[in-house]
C-alpha cells in the first residue's frame, strides 16, 4: 500500500491528486543548502538486496518488505550517512527519495543508497541491516559486536561500487581508501570479493560484491538460548519466480554513465543564474501569450506588437532581453481604468529565482533529461528535480512500466558543473527490451546533454537461466560498442556470479583535458 501520510516539514503536490506518484517535499531540509564546496561528484553506491525479488519475499516479511519502513525511520540512518532529504515520490512498487547528496530507492526486496560528496555512506549499512531486521521483519542473525549493531537482517545480495574519486584526501570514514572500504564490507560478510576494472594508471571503477545467499559474519560471542533464522529459499523457485518477472522487462540491468570534463557550455545549464533567466524568459512568454489571447477574445488589448511591445530576443533558448515598454498584460479602456507594470516593476515567483524543485524542473526540461524517458510512452512518469545555489542538480525518475503487470523502474541523475571538477552521472535499470531502444542510444542521448571530455560506461545485466545452464554468454558488450564524436579507450568484460559486467571508457575525439585525474594510488 502507499503511504498518504505527508512527513512533517513536508507539503503535497497538486499533481498528487491526478493518480500520478505521490510527491511529498521536506522543506525544512532545503533551507540553506550551497553546493559551493560539494567538489566531489563521483558517487558511492550501494544495493543491498534482502530477496531475490519482490514476489520472494520471506513469510514473515509481508509483501510490503522495506516500504513498511517509515520514512522518518530511514531518515535516522541518513543522519549517520551525513544527508538529508529533500523529498519523496512514493508509488506502489518503489519510493525514491531525493537527497541533498544524491538518492535513495526503497524497493519491497531490496535498498539502493547513492551518495557524492564526503558522506560515510557506508557508515549506515550496519543500520540498514537493523531496520530491515526489527522494522520490515527479514530474517535476522545474532548481534555481533564487530558489526556495531544489536541484531542485523541476513540479505541475499551485496553490491558496492564507485569510480575512482576525484578527491580521496577529503573522504572521512571508511571511505578515504579502496582498501578501507573493503575492510569495512568484509567485517560485516563472509565471502565477499573486490575488484578495481579499469587500468590502474587511468580511469577505473571498483567493485565489491558477494554471492547469492550472503552469510553475515560469526557473533563473538554466540548465545546459544537463542536460535538463528537463516533465509533458505529453493534456487529453483527463486529461478521460476524471477523468470515470471521477466517475461515484460528482461532481467535486471543496470546502466550507469559517469562522466567528466563537462564541455562548460552545456554544464552552465545547472547553474541557478542560468535557470532563473530560462524560467522567466518562459513566465514572460506565457504572460505574452496570455495578453495576445486576451486581445483575440476580448478585442479591447492593445496590441503589443504594435509599438514596440514585448520584444524578445533568445540566445540559446535564453531569454536574454525584454523592452522598457509597458508589459500591460490586462486593461480596460473602455472604462477609464488601467493597470500597468513595467518590466522593471514586475515581480516573478520566488521559485523562479531562488533554488529548489520549481527551477529543477525546468533544467530538467530544458536540458532534456526528462525526454531520456518521454512522457509520450511512459504517460505515468514522475521526475523529481532540484536546482542547487549557486550550481549543481539532482533529479530522480520513477518510470512505470507502459505494459500492464510491469515492474517499476528508475533512473537518477547528478551534476557537479564547477569546470575545475566537473561531473554528471546518469544511472537506471530501466530494461533496454522495455524502451525499444538500443542501450548506445540512450548512452548517446545522455552524453549529448553533457558533452563530457570523457566518461565511462557500465553495464551489469543479470544472466537468463539459460545463459546459467549452458554457460553461454551473450556478447552484451557489443551493445554500446560506437559513441559518436568519441573514441572507445578500454572495454573490459568480467564474467560474474549470476550477472556479466561490461566496462567501457571514452574520450571525445577534440578533448585536450590530459590524463585522468587518479585520485587515491594503489590498493
Amino acid at each position: 500500500m502507499v503511504n498518504t501520510e505527508i512527513p512533517n516539514h513536508c507539503t503535497i503536490s497538486p499533481s498528487s491528486f491526478s493518480g500520478t506518484p505521490l510527491l511529498t517535499i521536506n522543506r525544512e531540509a532545503t533551507i540553506d543548502l550551497d553546493s559551493t564546496n560539494s567538489f566531489e561528484g563521483p558517487e558511492k553506491l550501494l544495493e543491498v538486496w534482502f530477496s531475490a525479488s519482490p514476489l520472494s519475499l520471506p513469510e514473515a516479511t509481508g509483501p510490503g518488505g522495506l516500504k513498511v519502513v517509515p520514512s522518518e525511520v530511514w531518515k535516522e540512518m541518513l543522519d549517520l550517512v551525513n544527508c538529508k532529504v529533500l523529498s519523496i515520490i512514493e508509488s506502489e512498487d518503489v519510493d525514491a527519495y531525493l537527497l541533498s547528496e544524491s538518492s535513495m530507492f526503497v524497493f519491497p526486496h531490496k535498498l539502493i543508497l547513492k551518495t557524492c560528496g564526503t558522506t560515510t555512506l557506508l557508515s549506515g549499512l550496519p543500520k540498514i541491516l537493523e531496520i530491515a531486521a526489527l522494522v520490515a521483519k527479514f530474517p535476522h542473525s545474532l548481534a555481533n559486536s564487530v558489526r556495531g549493531t544489536a541484531t542485523a537482517a541476513i540479505p541475499y545480495r551485496v553490491f558496492y561500487s564507485r569510480k575512482n574519486f576525484l578527491f580521496p584526501d577529503r573522504q572521512h570514514g571508511p571511505h578515504r581508501s579502496w582498501r578501507d572500504e573493503v575492510k569495512s564490507l568484509d567485517r560485516l560478510f563472509l565471502g565477499g570479493s573486490a575488484y578495481m576494472i579499469g587500468k590502474m594508471n587511468g580511469e577505473h571503477w571498483y567493485l565489491y560484491l558477494t554471492e547469492p545467499n550472503t552469510m553475515l559474519t560469526p557473533p563473538a560471542t554466540p548465545d546459544r538460548e537463542q536460535s538463528v533464522k537463516v533465509l533458505d529459499l529453493p534456487e529453483a523457485t527463486l529461478r521460476a519466480k524471477a523468470q515470471d518477472m521477466e517475461i515484460d522487462d528482461g532481467p535486471d540491468e543496470t546502466l550507469e554513465v559517469l562522466m567528466t570534463d563537462l564541455d562548460p557550455k552545456n554544464a552552465k545549464q545547472f547553474y541557478l543564474d542560468h535557470a532563473s533567466a530560462v524560467a522567466e524568459g518562459q513566465y514572460l512568454q506565457k504572460a505574452y501569450e496570455a495578453r495576445k489571447e486576451a486581445q483575440k477574445n476580448l478585442g479591447s488589448i492593445k496590441d503589443l506588437d504594435d509599438g514596440g511591445g514585448l520584444e524578445q530576443f533568445r540566445v540559446d533558448g535564453l531569454a536574454e532581453k525584454i523592452s522598457d515598454d509597458s508589459v500591460d498584460v490586462f486593461s480596460n479602456a473602455s472604462d477609464g481604468c488601467s493597470t500597468s507594470a513595467s518590466e522593471d516593476e514586475l515581480t516573478f515567483p520566488q521559485e523562479l529565482t531562488t533554488e529548489g524543485h520549481a527551477l529543477g524542473t525546468v533544467v530538467s526540461d530544458f536540458s532534456g533529461l526528462s525526454a531520456v524517458y518521454p512522457a509520450t510512452r511512459y504517460p505515468d512518469a514522475r521526475v523529481d528535480a532540484y536546482l542547487f545555489t549557486p550550481c549543481g542538480f539532482s533529479a530522480n525518475g520513477v518510470i512505470p512500466s507502459p505494459h500492464a503487470g510491469g515492474s517499476t523502474h528508475y533512473f537518477t541523475v547528478h551534476v557537479t558543473p564547477e569546470p575545475h571538477c566537473s561531473y554528471a552521472s546518469f544511472e537506471t535499470n530501466v530494461p533496454a527490451r522495455q524502451t525499444g531502444r538500443e542501450t548506445a542510444d540512450v548512452i548517446q542521448q545522455v552524453v549529448g546533454i553533457f558533452k563530457p571530455g570523457r566518461f565511462s560506461v557500465t553495464l551489469f545485466e543479470a544472466k537468463d537461466a539459460l545463459d546459467e545452464e549452458t554457460g553461454i554468454t551473450k556478447k552484451r558488450s557489443s551493445k554500446f560498442e560506437g559513441i559518436p564524436g568519441y573514441r572507445r579507450v578500454d572495454r573490459i568484460v568480467h564474467d560474474l556470479e549470476g550477472y556479466d559486467l561490461v566496462f567501457k571508457y571514452y574520450e571525445r575525439f577534440d578533448f585536450e583535458g590530459g590524463a585522468p585525474r587518479l585520485g587515491e594510488a594503489g590498493f
